[in-house]
């Protein structure tokens, strides 16, 4: 959509476990926003930008143990705030609607519930970073942590610092999506990703579709 002084855009962002399907549901969102004249942007985190995706290589590769919690985090905001400055923010600015893989909420969830860095801390780097900036919509897709690590598994893409982490911290940072889905249900929303692409897709654009007055 253009006009000479456009709307702010629209963030949007996916969460979720490994292998919950964010980028298929990612692809499948913006195919549908475009259909409808909206201008869109798809990006990710780690990265979105050069610099962000510079650090996003020392965060997803190495050794598990490579990082403690608190470089990780600090890390994940070094990158998320390049990533918002240089990328995101101007989109917004032009009136696109930006959709992202993963943000913020990602590292309450892995650094936060998953390797248990004080979660007033994290908070306190995001205000930080980011001050008030947020996401319009955040929606989590929610999947049995086995099934998703085996369908993260099977993609065999490399980039699987995070996956090769036990079961336990994978079990912790999907209950901490639930939990931040549960303490923010006006910016949230939960989709359960375990059924068939269409029907994940189908939920998906219910919540949009009901939560963006836009669309």
């Amino acid at each position: 959509m253009t006009s000479d002084t456009p709307r702010k855009g629209r963030f949007i962002t996916l969460e979720g476990g490994e292998g919950a399907g964010k980028t298929t549901q990612i692809n499948r969102l913006k195919d549908a926003l475009t259909k409808r004249g909206f201008d869109v942007l798809t990006t990710r985190e780690p990265g979105g930008s050069e610099g962000a995706e510079q650090i996003r290589h020392l965060l997803v590769n190495g050794d598990v143990a490579r990082w403690d919690s608190m470089t990780e985090t600090l890390l994940h905001y070094a990158a998320r705030r390049d990533h918002v400055e240089k990328v995101i923010r101007p989109a917004l600015e032009q009136g696109t609607w930006v959709i992202s893989d993963r943000f913020a909420d990602s590292t309450m969830a892995y650094q936060g519930y998953g390797h248990g860095l004080d979660l007033t801390v994290i908070n306190g780097i995001y205000k930080l970073v980011l001050g008030e900036f947020s996401t319009d919509l955040t929606v989590i897709l929610d999947l049995d942590t086995e099934e998703g690590l085996k369908r993260a598994n099977s993609r065999a893409e490399g980039e699987d610092r995070y996956e090769r982490m036990d079961i336990e911290f994978h079990q912790k940072l999907r209950q901490g999506f639930l939990e931040i889905a549960r303490t923010s249900p006006q910016r949230c929303a939960v989709i359960d990703a375990s059924s068939d692409a269409d029907t994940v897709f189908n939920a998906l654009w219910d919540v949009i579709s009901n939560r963006l007055s836009e669309v």
